[in-house]
């Protein structure tokens, strides 16, 4: 039998890179991790797409955050709520540096490739850093290689991943997988398949879903 104080407690993160509560999210696992030293975690990230139907290009972010949220003061309302939040916990949100809303789907199969090497956590962040902090578009398989190289990955194998289709029904299935366990809004947390939490909460309430996915384990 496995030891519950060595094996690794897994975290299952599902979310969208253009989810900027789920950069929130990232950071306030990272802070709930630090909360428990002692205990060893995996952590592992799921696709999610707020939107599929945006056009592989991408479109104009200011046209697409207008056709969502109007042009009045609310979307100025929303970044400025969300550009104190980030502030708490290390991101810097750069909103208006940001012209192109993505499609998702080719992040996602970088995210999964990077699980191959173990390097999903650095190339999630470097997506998220990239897309909320430098305004890059993260659509573009340009600025997709520049991230995976970045973050330790192989560019060539990461381009010639890009120019097919590998990953793209893994991809697919997995968002599907998620919506089918009633997933709707994404961060969402599954902690060693036991307990899930919803939303960008506290790095304190994140720490107590682990302390009760631990302990049932440890009783098992």
């Amino acid at each position: 039998m496995a030891d519950p104080a060595t094996t690794p407690l897994v975290i299952d993160v599902i979310s969208d890179v253009v989810c900027p509560w789920c950069f929130v999210g990232k950071r306030r696992l990272e802070q709930a991790i630090a909360l428990r030293p002692g205990r060893p975690v995996a952590v592992r990230w799921h696709p999610f797409q707020l939107d599929p139907t945006i056009a592989p290009e991408g479109m104009d972010r200011k046209a697409y955050m207008e056709r969502k949220f109007g042009a009045g003061g609310r979307l100025a309302e929303i970044h400025a709520r969300l550009s104190g939040i980030g502030a708490e916990v290390g991101i810097d949100f750069a909103f208006e540096a940001i012209h192109r809303s993505p499609n998702t789907r080719d992040a996602h199969r970088l995210i999964r490739l990077a699980a191959v090497d173990g390097l999903q956590g650095p190339v999630a962040e470097a997506l998220f850093a990239a897309y909320f902090e430098q305004g890059r578009d993260i659509g573009d398989h340009a600025v997709l290689a520049d991230v995976a190289e970045q973050s330790g990955l192989d560019r060539a194998g990461v381009e010639a991943m890009l120019a097919g289709d590998d990953l793209v029904a893994d991809v697919e299935t997995e968002i599907r997988s998620a919506q089918e366990i009633g997933v709707q809004g994404v961060p969402f947390f599954i902690i060693a398949g036991r307990y899930a939490v919803s939303g960008a909460e506290a790095a304190e309430t994140l720490a107590g879903a682990m302390d009760k996915a631990a302990e049932d384990i440890a009783v098992a």
